[in-house]
């Protein structure tokens, strides 16, 4: 069976006016295209109360990094009170929303994900020296790399927060 070890975990809150379909879309196109990862929603629930509404999201984002390892993140998005509203941008009315958004990011190593080394105890602990002291520079550096493409997703998120209200 794969191992999997969660590296870092971040979040991102914003509460005010900003462009809901325009931010699920940046996240997603970030991921897929800007860092190459594969994107499954594992869940999508709205509900809706009156002229707002709460919107849960989970995304899993993977990619086979290197031989033996996958990078998996892991992407909750949690919407609250989400009302449509029309602001003024550049003397335009431009159609945006306006909620609370908390975002929260898991990033985590598989290894073995194919499960190659689960055939036998032996290979099992095979796997686990080889691990611990053949490759550790080589899952230091997938670790920090997982490090790095989390708080780069979350910075980019926080600063297309920030534009979508400065520019309201």
């Amino acid at each position: 069976m794969s191992e999997k070890e969660q590296v870092i975990r971040e979040k991102v809150q914003h509460q005010g006016i900003f462009d809901f379909k325009g931010f699920y879309g940046f996240a997603h196109d970030w991921l897929k295209e800007e860092k190459e990862y594969g994107v499954v929603e594992e869940k999508y629930n709205e509900k809706v109360s009156g002229n707002t509404r709460d919107i849960k999201i989970e995304w899993l984002a993977s990619k086979l990094l290197i031989e033996n390892f996958n990078i998996e993140i892991k992407i909750k998005f949690d919407i609250g009170d989400l009302a449509d509203v029309e602001v003024e941008v550049d003397s335009e009315r431009k159609k945006m929303n306006k909620g609370k958004v908390e975002v929260e990011i898991r990033g985590t190593i598989v290894k073995d994900p194919d499960s190659k080394w689960d055939k036998s105890p032996f290979s099992r602990f095979m796997r686990d020296t080889y691990n611990k002291y053949v490759i550790p520079g080589r899952i230091n550096n997938v670790e920090n790399r997982i490090k790095t493409d989390v708080i780069n997703l979350k910075e980019e998120l926080k600063a297309f927060m920030e534009l979508s209200a400065r520019r309201s």
